[in-house]
């Protein structure tokens, strides 16, 4: 079964890590098929049926993005508002993500060690997710283990982004059924 990664990000051409996990992704077309929203939707117009009939399609989707203030990018937002709907993806009727695997794949600006009740974010990542895990529950799916990246806007390294990049692999092949 072939995972599905939505990548959500505003400006993917200048992004270090996602343009580099992109790259990455696309070492594996038999296994992962991509989804640029910001490429698919400029004018933010998404085209709900054929979102939804895209998740139904997998089993296992990846949520690509940067985290932005603490939560996602704003039209990875309105795509959750407008695809996950009521008698598709909750309600009496909505069952459609039901049991399916999905993940978030984040690049986080910040040191790791800011996200602790003692750093300068003073959350941990799990916290911050909460509303994604909730949401995610919300509709009957399962929550996958976050992946992420730190330091992401200035501090990472080449190598450690390259190496986040086979590391984010090996987290898809691990959920992929």
């Amino acid at each position: 079964m072939k995972t599905l990664v939505i990548v959500a990000h505003p400006n993917l051409e200048v992004s270090r890590v996602n343009q580099r996990w992109k790259e990455e992704l696309l070492q594996y077309p038999n296994d992962i098929t991509i989804h640029e929203i910001y490429k698919e939707y400029p004018d933010w117009s998404i085209d709900v049926p054929r979102e939804q009939n895209r998740l139904e399609a997998y089993n296992h989707v990846i949520l690509q993005f940067p985290l932005y203030w603490y939560s996602y990018p704003p039209l990875l937002k309105k795509w959750f508002d407008d695809v996950f709907a009521y008698g598709w993806a909750y309600g009496s009727k909505g069952d459609k993500l039901k049991g399916k695997m999905l993940g978030l794949a984040m690049s986080i600006g910040d040191k790791k060690e800011n996200y602790s009740p003692e750093g300068s974010v003073s959350f941990t990542v799990d916290e911050v997710i909460t509303p994604f895990k909730a949401s995610i529950g919300h509709v009957g799916a399962v929550a996958l283990p976050y992946f992420a990246v730190f330091g992401a806007s200035f501090q990472a390294s080449d190598e450690e982004i390259n190496h986040s990049a086979n590391e984010y692999i090996n987290y898809i092949f691990k959920y992929q059924q």
